[in-house]
């Protein structure tokens, strides 16, 4: 079996991907300064992993970290649009500054692949749907310049330096272990925890806004074809189910779970948003074998009785 390090481990993502990387029997190590990843993430699973409370935003102990290590899922980042904008310097200290470090982590042990965390949030205004790898890309926000940056540094690594790298741009991902909690928390976990309280929802703007809702466990497919793939080095893909849906849509198939209506109100959209985001995903699909598994129908559903344990 290989040696994986996922950076950010403790968060959402990251800890899905500990998870599943452990079931398949691989050693799995974690870097995360749970400046927003929580420790109760890892707790099901803290005896089997390796742990580094390490900041990727400071080189340091970082190389300590990386040595023997086959494959990295390189997760870290301050998430958030809004926290972006209230905090450009952070956001671009945790994004751009920490891949970097981390590139040349895995550039000084050897490394074999390093698959980044980057985000449709790059293609910012650009109107054009789906979103092709190809197409004009205008962030509208630090978050996004700063995941934009990272990314085009996993590809000089790679054409310089010969560190394979590839970057795969996250479609508004949910499911299990998201943070409701959070002031810059992900919609889906805080309209799943209202609705079960039987609060006000809000929603930003008059609800048409549409995204491609990604179940983890895509991504967690994703990350580990990406890793272990012997195509896609240096390149850029979409990950996503190449659908999408309205807020709407989204909390009236919440609404259908709870079995009656929800309170709503509508807000002033968010600063730095685009109002529609839908993902091409035949680049991936051709060249990594991609295929989404689970709907957003079903996604949804298992995300909502993961909360109604919690909640309830």
């Amino acid at each position: 079996m290989s040696c994986y390090l996922v950076t950010g481990g403790a968060g959402f993502i990251g800890s899905n991907l500990v998870a599943a990387l452990l079931q398949r029997g691989h050693e799995v190590r974690v870097v995360d300064n749970f400046a927003t990843g929580r420790h109760i993430n890892l707790k099901p699973f803290e005896n089997d992993i390796k742990l580094y409370e390490l900041d990727i935003g400071v080189e340091l102990g970082l190389k300590e970290a990386f040595a023997g290590v086959d494959y990295v899922l390189h997760q870290a980042a301050l998430p958030s649009v809004p926290r972006s904008i209230a905090d450009p310097v952070g956001s671009f200290v945790s994004s751009a500054r920490g891949t970097l470090n981390v590139l040349e982590s895995a550039r000084a042990t050897g490394v074999k692949r390093l698959v980044f965390a980057s985000s449709s949030s790059i293609y910012g205004s650009n109107p054009e749907l789906p979103k092709v790898e190809s197409m004009r890309l205008e962030p509208l926000s630090p978050y996004a310049a700063a995941k934009l940056s990272a990314e085009t540094y996993c590809q000089v690594y790679y054409k310089v330096y010969g560190v394979q790298t590839v970057a795969l741009r996250y479609f508004n991902v949910f499911g299990p272990n998201q943070d409701p909690d959070s002031q810059y928390a992900a919609v889906i976990p805080k309209f799943i925890r209202a609705a079960l309280r039987g609060e006000t929802l809000t929603i930003n703007g008059d609800g048409s806004v549409s995204r491609d809702f990604t179940y983890i466990d895509n991504i967690v497919q994703g990350n580990i074809l990406a890793a272990e793939s012997d195509a896609g080095a240096g390149e850029v893909f979409n990950i996503a189910c190449g659908d999408r849906i309205s807020l709407n849509e989204m909390v009236a198939t919440i609404e259908s779970f709870v079995g009656h209506p929800v309170d709503k109100k509508y807000d002033p959209p968010r600063a730095g948003d685009v109002p529609h985001s839908q993902a091409n995903i035949d680049k991936i699909t051709e060249l990594l074998g991609y295929k989404p598994t689970i709907s957003f129908t079903d996604g949804m559903e298992q995300t909502f009785e993961y909360f109604k344990k919690i909640f309830s």
